[in-house]
């Protein structure tokens, strides 16, 4: 498994005194797209965690090679924040260089670009999230129900975005519920 981005084995959590899953493991390697499934409290997000580093697994190892995007649930998206500041403090935060006019413009954002946060729709936070993903490029994608409030448009557009991660050697890890809208090279149902 030299060859891959992350290598996780033996994962197990409990919440409370339920075991959520156990006994999992999975690696993603460049251009690769796992999905993860699975009813809703069953451990999408606690697996998602775990690999990014965010929650402690019970038993089991997680091996990360190089930086990682993390898109989750919770947008990290500030009332007052337009999708332009949003993005700028996270470019500043990482020392990223990413063009903050190309990257509203690929993720559809560039008209509402200007707007609060709170006068957003749920799709377009979703988008202004999701273009975190432009700023810098970085070979892992850890997302948790990524198509969240996207239209039809919002999720084709994030197909793409996701194709050409993986045609250019970055790996998906994804909780889906649903159709995936591509073949995934590897499933964990928990």
């Amino acid at each position: 498994m030299s060859d891959a981005l992350l290598s996780a084995t033996g994962l197990a959590a409990i919440r409370g005194e339920r075991v959520l899953f156990k006994a999992v493991s999975v690696a993603a390697r460049p251009e690769d797209a796992i999905v993860l499934r699975g009813a809703n409290g069953a451990g999408k997000t606690t697996l998602l965690r775990i690999l990014a580093g965010l929650t402690r697994a019970e038993t089991g190892t997680v091996v990360r090679k190089g930086a990682f995007h993390w898109c989750a649930h919770r947008l990290g998206l500030k009332p007052h924040e337009t999708p332009r500041t949003h993005l700028e403090g996270w470019a500043q935060a990482w020392g990223a260089e990413a063009p903050i006019e190309t990257v509203l413009s690929q993720i559809g954002m560039k008209r509402p670009a200007d707007v609060p946060a709170r006068y957003l729709s749920a799709g377009q936070r979703q988008r202004t999230a999701l273009a975190r993903l432009l700023l810098q490029d970085r070979p892992l994608w850890l997302m948790d129900e990524p198509y969240a409030a996207l239209d039809v448009d919002g999720r084709s557009l994030l197909l793409d975005l996701m194709a050409d991660h993986r045609a250019r050697g970055g790996a998906v890890i994804a909780a889906i519920h649903g159709d995936a809208g591509f073949e995934p090279s590897g499933e964990v149902v928990l």
